[in-house]
């Protein structure tokens, strides 16, 4: 069992918050032994039940996201491959649904702060600031990976400081509030190698995708010799997509098994999953979808966009195999459907979609309209 302590993951030597080969075990185990790892909220934050707005402006996204771990796994070698499955998943009582400004799918429409705090239990969340709704848990490790190896390193440097100078969006290390502190910290000894956990990558990270629950099986390549497993920023519900940036937000005690697969890193290059019967429980007993196309509506430009921004659009105009903007306009008619028949408020509306509506991808071939459905349970709705 790999405990926490302290109120943060500073006062923590059993939590870290970049990545790096060098980083030490936090503890050991065998495959086939039952690991239990206590993990924190993704912002190691002091939000609670008594949390407003306001309490936003004082996060620290410098902190984002404290890892639990790592666990040397005995007999494990670069080269491997290190199947984990989740056996357990028991969630704080508390847990929260944000919207950060500048932070979300739909940055550009909400750019106020919000918080939706959660009472948690093992059947449901509900919330005093989204009345009538009650999100069914199905818990998973929004952050699980392992350790990259020193020419891992070296390629994600490389490739997100040409993307950075290109004009895309690259988190270069960033040394302030990073952790270990005496290797990634200011003044740390591999300061510029040590990585964000933001964007997920071959090693895993934090790659939230829901299906990952109970019963399922991860497969990730090992870079370095134990591997290096952690887990963090487990999240109680989330629909495909996290839109608001967000899902119910939760630390948690985590307990998974392991088992070594040798010598096939040469297949699983990046993270792959297995499992079985335990993903018919997502299916909803009653649902309505919205559908999106890649139409672009006169005079707006999302803030991630890349396309006709030179240009005045008066009209609405069609673009081609644009699925960004397919599931963009899928998601506005999901807000505005649970606006007009539900009685939420648009910010409400977000965070249910980010912790309940699941974006899915209809098809990819009949140009130039692809096409997005956003798929909301109505289960939720008491």
């Amino acid at each position: 069992m790999v405990s926490k302590s302290g109120a943060h993951c500073k006062d923590d030597p059993h939590c870290f918050n970049r990545y790096h080969p060098a980083i030490q075990p936090a503890a050991r185990a065998k495959p086939g032994q039952l690991i239990i790892l206590e993990t924190r909220d993704a912002l190691d934050s002091d939000l609670n039940f008594e949390s407003t707005a306001d309490d936003l402006a004082a996060l620290d996204l410098n902190l984002v996201h404290p890892m639990t771990g790592p666990v040397f796994i005995e007999g494990a070698e670069r080269g491997d491959v290190l199947a984990v499955t989740l056996v357990d998943i028991e969630p704080d009582e508390y847990g929260y649904t944000l919207i950060v400004p500048g932070f979300g799918f739909l940055r550009d429409k909400f750019t106020k702060p919000y918080i939706a705090s959660w009472r948690q239990t093992r059947l449901e969340a509900t919330s005093e600031q989204i009345p009538g709704v009650a999100i069914p848990f199905n818990g998973f490790m929004g952050s699980v990976g392992v350790l990259p190896g020193d020419p891992e390193i070296d390629t994600i440097l490389a490739r997100e400081g040409a993307l950075a100078k290109a004009g895309g969006i690259a988190l270069a290390p960033e040394p302030k509030g990073a952790l270990p502190a005496d290797l990634c910290g200011p003044q740390g000894t591999a300061k510029d190698r040590c990585i964000r956990t933001i964007p997920p990558r071959e090693n895993g990270g934090n790659m939230d995708v829901k299906q990952m629950q109970v019963g399922t099986t991860l497969l990730l390549p090992c870079f370095v010799d134990g591997c290096g497993l952690f887990a963090g920023d487990v999240h109680y519900a989330q629909g495909d997509g996290e839109v608001s940036g967000t899902a119910i937000e939760t630390g948690a005690r985590v307990t998974v098994v392991t088992e070594v697969r040798k010598g096939l890193g040469s297949l699983v290059k990046v993270p792959h999953f297995e499992g079985g019967a335990q993903l018919k429980k997502l299916a909803p007993s009653a649902f309505y979808a919205t559908t999106g196309f890649p139409l672009k509506q006169a005079g707006e430009v999302p803030v991630y966009s890349t396309y006709l921004e030179s240009k005045k659009i008066e009209s609405l105009t069609n673009l081609s195999e644009d699925l960004t903007l397919a599931a963009r306009n899928a998601l506005l008619e999901m807000i505005d459907y649970m606006v007009k028949t539900k009685g939420l408020t648009p910010e409400q509306a977000y965070v249910v979609a980010s912790v309940a509506v699941d974006l899915r991808i209809g098809q990819v071939v009949d140009v130039p309209n692809y096409i997005v459905s956003a798929i909301l349970s109505l289960d939720i709705f008491k």
